[in-house]
């Protein structure tokens, strides 16, 4: 079984292409959906960022409110990477257990769904494809103030400055899907990607 890596930006349209991969039969690891589960009472990284941050994050049930911490480390980048050291390990244990349940499943590979793949060099050099989800920086600054329409225009700008720029990406990336123009024109880019990974003998030596 080999791996790959997907990434994007925010609003570039990552959750579409992953959705049309997962309707292809693709198995796919969503670190966002890991990084939700993570930050549970039940979990380590819940007392550890309460440490960090202060009970002010929690929602009256006691959960953590991921639009306050939100709002605190997109603001402030060595909060954000205070977050990261915390949440990410405990993230990347139960993304391990994900891949192995898949590798007993027998498929011959899984997309790892990973906003930040780009920026931890220690994740990519587990990949065999990296793919990132493109789209243009005007395109992705009007989707991103369409989708959450309460963000101000600096305030949608500081969200996409806080990643490393897409233009960036584009030069770590083996393939790229362009996700700028007509839907139509990303679904066919992500056939062709699919039928190529289907098509792929990477998985075999694992296999043997």
């Amino acid at each position: 079984m080999f791996l790959v890596g997907l990434s994007g930006g925010i609003a570039s349209g990552k959750s579409a292409v992953v959705a049309v991969l997962r309707e292809l039969g693709c198995a796919v690891v969503d670190a966002d959906v890991l990084a939700r589960e993570v930050v549970q009472p039940q979990f380590k990284a819940y007392q550890q960022i309460l440490q960090a941050f202060g009970t002010q994050i929690l929602l009256e049930n006691g959960e953590i409110n991921r639009e306050a911490l939100g709002n605190i480390i997109f603001s402030q980048p060595e909060k954000r990477r205070l977050l990261n050291s915390i949440t990410h390990p405990e993230i990347q244990k139960e993304m391990l257990k994900q891949i192995l349940k898949y590798f007993v499943l027998g498929y011959h590979y899984v997309i790892l769904d990973i906003p930040l793949l780009f920026e931890n060099s220690s994740l990519t050099r587990f990949m065999k494809y990296t793919v990132l989800v493109y789209c243009d920086p005007p395109t992705q600054l009007q989707r991103l103030m369409r989708r959450s329409p309460g963000l101000s225009q600096a305030q949608a700008q500081a969200r996409i400055s806080s990643q490393l720029p897409l233009e960036q990406k584009l030069k770590m990336a083996t393939d790229v899907i362009d996700n700028s123009g007509e839907w139509e024109s990303t679904r066919e880019q992500i056939l062709r990607l699919h039928s190529r990974m289907e098509s792929s003998w990477s998985f075999l030596w694992a296999r043997l």
